[in-house]
């Protein structure tokens, strides 16, 4: 067994941790709180100061309009976009990512991310979990308790906290498909829903509104219905009656379980159940839990910089969380597959999806340079695939042309966390429909991600049954670092 990590020790029952549970700690309903699923830890609990922002396009960002423009292909590959210098000699990206361009030196790109599928829901599976297969019993309609787990949900599993607060946090919402069903890929899967990731839901789900909202909501098929939905940010506070003398009460209460915890476990492995109690109380008493998550309130200032709508909210949201501790904070940007472009490609990204995300992806990069944390701190940002190479017309049901579900190749961004900026990994074709040289799967970009969090090959996650299952399917991308 590797030095860092801790001797194993018998986990707590759910059934003890459920009769521990029942005296409703402190009588406030948020689920994630709930001692009834403070089971006890994996044994693999690593520490660590290293930090990721995992940035989510759900729907695919198109590669040809980002970050892998083709100006000398045919009209029906190019498209319309124009690739602009970047302050890297040799780099150039899409026109309308003008803010990133000046910001070159502090981000790369791996242009030739590949995968096995053209369908949502397994694109998802693939890029949230980092496993290219498919598992037994997979349902692209909805979660099961077989899908391998999320990249969020091992992080928070197998790192320790280093506050009050889990190691791993998902925001501002569950990626929900515009039918209602919930996207599959998200959640702990096989290791036990008590292992999910937290997801701080501050964006409510809409039929048939995408992107940034308020600022940039849009609608892909364009039919004039109305979004009026606010950015609720998590009020934390008491519950009705909850006093803080009734609070000390029971805390006071709380003290009589150590005469049990003997009974629990003569090793004294309630460390779960002491950790989820003391989350609760830092949710309601400390100000910089408040003030990470206040992101509606914060100085106009820093709103406007990042962008007053979902987008910017969310990565300063994630860019305060990260400086409270918490070790990666995935952020969805844009639910209800807000990058699937099949048609009005053109005027949506120019005007609805790149502005919002250059603006609040630039204004991260510098806050996190400015406080010296960027290199520390992995910024990655993906799509559960790209876009086809030419360029289609859905004529039924879109007024513009698009392009399709792409899992070929992709544009995946990184920044920080020991990346050198200006990079380039991997080519693409003349059409950028398949890779030509570094060729990357996304088992590599899922080792990216948990080297930049400093878990070595060696880390596991243990199953209900004891039995561990290595964390590491790949080897990092090479040339970043």
């Amino acid at each position: 067994m590797p030095a860092n990590i801790p001797a194993h020790h018998p986990a707590m029952s759910r059934r003890t941790a459920l009769e521990v549970g029942s005296i409703s700690l402190l009588g406030f309903g948020m689920n994630h709180l709930d001692a009834f699923r403070a089971e006890a830890a994996a044994p693999t609990k690593l520490r660590t100061a290293k930090s990721c922002i995992f940035i989510f396009l759900s729907g695919g960002l198109s590669q040809h309009e980002s970050f892998d423009l083709k100006p000398e292909a045919s009209a029906e590959v190019r498209g319309e976009f124009n690739p602009i210098s970047t302050k890297t000699p040799g780099l150039q990206i899409s026109e309308h990512l003008p803010m990133l361009a000046k910001r070159s030196h502090l981000w790369s790109v791996c242009r030739t991310l590949s995968h096995g599928t053209n369908e949502h829901s397994m694109g998802h599976h693939i890029m949230l979990t980092g496993r290219s297969d498919v598992p037994v019993g997979f349902n692209p309609s909805r979660p099961m308790n077989t899908d391998h787990p999320s990249i969020a949900a091992i992080a928070g599993d197998v790192i320790r906290p280093r506050t009050n607060l889990p190691p791993a946090i998902v925001l501002p919402d569950k990626i929900i498909h515009r039918t209602g069903r919930v996207v599959p890929g998200q959640f702990a899967g096989r290791m036990g829903s008590n292992r999910d990731p937290w997801f701080i839901e501050a964006s409510p789900f809409h039929v048939q509104s995408y992107g940034a909202f308020p600022e940039y909501a849009f609608d892909h098929q364009q039919r004039g219905g109305s979004d009026n939905r606010v950015f609720q940010t998590p009020h934390l506070k008491l519950s009705q009656g909850m006093t803080q003398k009734r609070m000390g009460n029971r805390l006071g209460l709380l003290k009589e379980l150590g005469k049990q915890r003997e009974v629990l476990d003569i090793a004294g492995q309630v460390e779960s159940f002491d950790r989820y109690r003391s989350a609760a109380i830092s949710l309601l008493n400390d100000d910089k839990v408040h003030n990470a998550m206040d992101v509606t309130h914060a100085d106009d200032k820093v709103q406007e910089r990042y962008g007053k709508n979902s987008f910017g909210w969310s990565l300063l949201m994630a860019r305060r969380l990260v400086e409270t501790g918490v070790n990666l904070v995935q952020v969805n940007m844009g639910n209800n597959e807000s990058w699937d472009t099949h048609g009005n490609i053109f005027p949506h990204l120019k005007d609805k999806l790149l502005p919002p995300t250059d603006r609040a992806v630039s204004a991260l990069l510098d806050d996190l340079e400015a406080s010296g944390r960027l290199k520390d701190t992995l910024v990655v940002m993906c799509s559960e695939f790209g876009r086809t190479p030419k360029i289609s017309q859905l004529a039924k049901v879109y007024a513009r042309p698009g392009r399709d579900h792409w899992g070929a190749t992709q544009s995946v961004f990184f920044a920080g966390g020991g990346v050198k900026g200006g990079r380039v990994i991997g080519t693409t074709d003349k059409i950028g429909g398949f890779p030509i040289d570094q060729p990357q799967k996304p088992e590599n970009f899922a080792a990216t991600i948990y080297r930049a969090l400093g878990l070595p090959q060696t880390a596991y996650w243990h199953d209900d049954v004891d039995r561990p299952h290595f964390i590491y399917e790949g080897e990092p991308i090479a040339g970043l670092t």
